[in-house]
């Protein structure tokens, strides 16, 4: 964030540094939606209060950067961009002072590890853009996470500005959600046979 407000409007580094930002504050959010919540909603009295309304500042954040990657062209655009780094930043307070030692003081050295194992894992394989219309809880998000994380890394490497390849990005996005299904139902089958 710092780096990009640092760059000043028209500096060719500003773009490279928006999408940084968006893919890392996607795959953290998502992260923590699938792996740290529900772990907080079963240890934590007050858990599903705390939670709650980080869903709902990441739901604003989601808004928000879906808008800026609309309305590329809309003059409100920075404004947008300085308001997504306000509420992050309000978020990373919140998750740091609230709801991260409440994890801390339920769970042991070894669980906390395994946890934070499985929160990477999540991270690598989770969406990279903004996608309001997606749950903040599982299962609803990581059912909607695999077909959308090929989706946006297949966005990521291509461009998309053209409707060939958004066109491109979308099959390729759904085969490699076809290809995800089809090792999980496999995968899935394998242990039952067991």
């Amino acid at each position: 964030m710092n780096a990009y407000l640092a760059a000043g409007p028209g500096a060719p580094a500003r773009d490279r540094l928006w999408r940084d930002f968006v893919q890392l504050v996607f795959s953290h959010a998502f992260a923590e939606e699938t792996v740290l919540w529900p772990t907080l909603r079963r240890l934590a009295p007050d858990g599903e209060e705390l939670t709650r309304r980080v869903e709902e500042e990441h739901q604003a954040i989601n808004d928000l950067l879906a808008r800026v990657e609309k309305d590329k062209d809309d003059p409100r655009r920075e404004e947008w961009i300085e308001e997504a780094f306000r509420l992050v930043r309000e978020d990373i307070r919140d998750e740091e002072d609230l709801l991260l030692p409440r994890l801390r003081a339920a769970l042991d050295d070894r669980k906390l590890r395994r946890v934070g194992a499985a929160w990477e894992a999540v991270r690598l394989a989770a969406p990279t853009h903004p996608h309001p219309a997606v749950s903040r809880r599982p299962p609803g998000n990581a059912l909607a996470g695999v077909p959308l994380s090929g989706f946006d890394r297949l966005r990521d490497l291509i461009a998309v500005d053209s409707p060939a390849g958004r066109r491109a990005a979308l099959a390729l996005g759904a085969l490699a959600a076809g290809a995800a299904v089809a090792a999980w139902t496999r995968r899935t089958a394998r242990r039952r046979s067991r």
